[in-house]
């Protein structure tokens, strides 16, 4: 079962959607002040096999290149969103092997238009 770390940012009803894994959020490992790097590190170090995070700019500001921790990144962490589609990350983090990085691109909901008041005449 593959072990997954769920970064500060990516939402905690994803330990539901990933109820097949080996899912704890880096609050629950005693990691809330890593970050980055250093919670690339720890998340390694700990056996975990892939982290799901919202961080974008991981590929720019970390060398993913010989990890062996995957990274399965969404576009959108917004709880809202990533339930209508859990889907697309269980797939991602299915897909995610050693060393992996993969984005995980969530479409975003339409906009709810408010209705516009009658104006008086």
């Amino acid at each position: 079962m593959p072990r997954v770390l769920l970064d500060h940012n990516a939402p905690k009803g994803l330990k539901a959607v990933l109820a097949d894994h080996a899912v704890r959020t880096a609050y629950e490992m005693g990691w809330a002040e890593l970050v980055n790097g250093k919670l690339l590190d720890a998340a390694e170090l700990s056996g975990f096999d892939i982290m799901v995070t919202g961080d974008q700019g991981i590929p720019f500001q970390q060398r993913l290149a010989g990890r062996r921790i995957a990274v399965v990144v969404l576009s959108d962490t917004g709880w809202p969103t990533v339930r209508q589609y859990p889907e697309l990350v269980r797939d991602a983090v299915d897909r995610a092997g050693e060393g992996a990085y993969i984005a995980v691109t969530l479409p975003r909901p339409p906009r709810r238009r408010r209705p516009v008041p009658a104006q008086d005449p």
